[in-house]
């Protein structure tokens, strides 16, 4: 569990295992986060005007410096936020591997030349935007975190990050340690908490933010950005259906559905939040997808613990609220004696769409099912509500897939595989679920603005 003193004084973090403090820092009041911002902005100059290439290795050097501390840095994400091992130290490689890509293609990320007058020249110039306010959350701290970083300082922008306020410690040796390889003020980590976050957001010497975070946040961002004219992306919360098809079997179908709602506790963006399956196949779907979340509980290598206790108490109301309505609980349910902020993989049957649990995002290993009479039922259901990152559909059909595909107005649509995807790959999320491209080789034009020449001979004397 996480808690902040009164603004600004500290963070103090528990451990999601068994309550016990992990550590104590600082949050950065208004001072901190004006000189961070004014030594990003005094060394904006100068690093834009560094070569691409060498900015490109220097990234490098900075990608390598991570995976050297990579151990060290995935137990330290354990401590704080509960990530199972190895998923956490996978996340840290991913981080690095991230990095190591934006330092390949920040050097030839180019302008296009441009079809003007034979006796002229026209072309685009692809410029950093400045000093980069990134956001970054705790649910895959070092992955989310490496994109934003990686594709702003490849492109000349100077950074100040301020990580989440329930997994600072992490945040604060990553940028320890990125930071050492970079030239001077490139890199200034700032934590804290909320208000933290909105003095660096709202600074008039923020050329960009950069935010993946809950959608509330993001949307205060946004508004502050009306003042202060700063561009904005931002990934936010989602709630993300999986539509199951009568013609797939339903053993696998469960199986993905599992994989989609509990992998991280649920608490990855792009998790399963709602599930609507076919009546044909919903009775062994369901019996299968119940014995999958109960083989996760009783395993705690398969199951990790939620962040904290807050948001376990969020998780609990959605799924107690649900229960009152009509639902009811094949799997968990129920919260855990002892310290900590473990819950159990939890399946719920008979949901409707008025539950919170189907409206809005739960952020932990819940999966509420909605038995449906028809593919384009439930990819009508599965269309519905204010959010629009991530959807996916089981479905032999390829009818239904096209279907889906022109119907789910959602930035990422997967089909036969929950967490599917080639490298590379960059989505827009839609409605409350935010803005902009937030990863791949996309990213690098959020980063930098575009300016147009024109060059041609004055008449002659």
């Amino acid at each position: 569990m996480t808690t902040t003193a009164t603004a600004p004084a500290e963070i103090t973090v528990l451990s999601p295992h068994d309550g016990s403090v992990v550590g104590t820092l600082p949050c950065a009041g208004e001072d901190e986060v004006r000189a961070a911002v004014a030594t990003a902005r005094s060394t904006a100059r100068d690093w834009a005007r560094t070569s691409p290439e060498e900015r490109g290795r220097i990234l490098r050097a900075a990608a390598d410096a991570l995976a050297e501390h990579a151990q060290e840095l995935a137990e330290l994400n354990t401590r704080e936020t509960g990530k199972l091992a190895g998923e956490a130290l996978g996340g840290v490689m991913a981080g690095v591997g991230t990095l190591h890509q934006y330092a390949e293609l920040g050097p030839v990320h180019r302008g296009r030349s441009l079809r003007g007058s034979a006796l002229a020249a026209d072309w685009t110039v692809a410029e950093p935007r400045g000093v980069v306010a990134a956001i970054t959350p705790w649910n895959d701290p070092v992955a989310v975190a490496a994109g934003l970083l990686g594709a702003a300082i490849v492109t000349g922008n100077t950074v100040v990050h301020k990580p989440s306020e329930r997994c600072p410690h992490t945040g604060a040796r990553l940028g320890e340690i990125l930071a050492a390889a970079l030239p001077e003020g490139v890199l200034v980590t700032v934590t804290g908490g909320p208000e933290t976050g909105r003095l660096v957001t709202s600074s008039p010497d923020v050329d960009m933010v950069a935010h993946v975070g809950s959608t509330e946040t993001g949307q205060a961002i946004a508004r502050a950005a009306l003042e202060t004219g700063a561009h904005v992306i931002r990934e936010n919360g989602g709630n993300d259906p999986l539509v199951v098809d009568e013609d797939v079997d339903p053993a696998w179908a469960a199986e993905q559905a599992a994989i989609g709602a509990f992998t991280n506790a649920g608490q990855i963006c792009t998790s399963v939040e709602r599930v609507y399956v076919h009546r044909a196949i919903a009775e062994p779907f369901l019996a299968a997808l119940t014995a999958e979340a109960e083989r996760r509980s009783a395993d705690p290598e398969l199951l990790a613990p939620l962040v904290d206790r807050r948001l376990r108490e969020t998780v609990h109301g959605h799924v107690t609220e649900a229960v009152a309505a009509g639902g009811t609980v094949l799997a968990g349910g129920e919260v855990p004696a002892g310290e900590g902020s473990a819950y159990p993989a939890t399946v719920l049957r008979d949901c409707t769409q008025e539950m919170t649990v189907m409206r809005e995002e739960t952020f932990g290993p819940v999966a509420p099912v909605c038995v449906v009479d028809g593919f384009e039922e439930g990819l009508r259901l599965a269309a519905e509500g204010r959010y629009g990152l991530a959807a996916t559909v089981l479905t032999g059909s390829i009818a239904h897939a096209q279907q889906a595909v022109a119907e789910l107005g959602v930035g990422t649509l997967k089909v036969n595989n929950v967490f599917g995807g080639a490298p590379g790959g960059a989505a827009q999320p839609r409605r409350d679920s935010g803005s902009g491209f937030g990863y791949g080789p996309e990213l690098l034009d959020e980063m930098t603005e575009v300016k147009v020449v024109h060059v041609e001979m004055p008449p002659a004397r």
